[in-house]
């Protein structure tokens, strides 16, 4: 595989790994986001790191100089070669992140919930486009299935329809466009648009069949805690709110 910085070798061996650690107790939503990369469940929110804005200056100053060059010429070719450079710098911090961060969300929880986006149908948006491509949410749910399997936890993706506009507390759909940041209910719940429909994720991910298995879930515990029974395993799960 030849990329801007060199030839690499790739060799395919078949590995199963796992890894251990305690259960943690918790359940998380997650709702991906272009103003924040995620907000959770619990309100927490992580930063989008927009790698491809904060670069943008730097790779059309190296466009603008291959443009320059002669056709044909060493020098445009060196051009080239930084200009690859560049924009294969951005795709390693990209991974990176969404490694890291996966990693990080799955040790940390039992059962990660999150909404089976359409990519491609989201980026014939051309005034969104971008902006999705820079978040690159896609390669984060690839990460954090992969961790799921490594370290045995569930992670289920569920449909993104309305979790928005239902309230998770009450369950009425409460309309609003994109420009309400938000969720006002007549119920009395009142929270941040993106931490209202985190919530309706986790809820969607307890009640449903994730890709990686089935579960129950039995909520007449009133500790606080639920349990659930995953591929004939009980775990103790804080939903919390």
């Amino acid at each position: 595989m030849k990329r801007a910085d060199g030839v690499y070798v790739q060799f395919c061996v078949q590995v199963d790994r796992t890894e251990t650690i305690a259960p943690s107790g918790t359940a998380v939503g997650l709702d991906v986001g272009l103003k924040e990369f995620y907000t959770d469940s619990k309100g927490a929110r992580v930063e989008n790191p927009r790698f491809l804005r904060k670069g943008e200056r730097v790779l059309k100053r190296s466009q603008r100089r291959v443009s320059r060059k002669v056709k044909g010429s060493r020098n445009r070719r060196k051009a080239r070669v930084i200009l690859g450079k560049r924009h294969l710098k951005i795709s390693r911090q990209r991974k990176d992140h969404a490694v890291k961060l996966a990693r990080s969300v799955i040790r940390s929880n039992d059962l990660v919930a999150y909404e089976d986006l359409r990519i491609k149908n989201l980026v014939k948006n051309q005034g969104l486009a971008k902006s999705i491509n820079d978040a690159s949410w896609y390669q984060f749910r690839v990460w954090l299935e992969y961790f799921g399997k490594v370290f045995s936890k569930i992670t289920i993706a569920v449909p993104p329809h309305y979790t928005s506009q239902e309230c998770s507390s009450c369950g009425v759909m409460v309309k609003k466009s994109l420009s309400v940041r938000t969720h006002i209910c007549q119920c009395g719940c009142e929270l941040d648009r993106d931490h209202n429909a985190a919530r309706n994720i986790l809820s969607r991910g307890l009640g449903t069949a994730g890709h990686v298995g089935t579960f129950m879930l039995d909520m007449s515990n009133t500790s606080g805690e639920s349990t659930a029974t995953w591929a004939g395993a009980n775990l103790s799960l804080q939903v919390g709110s």
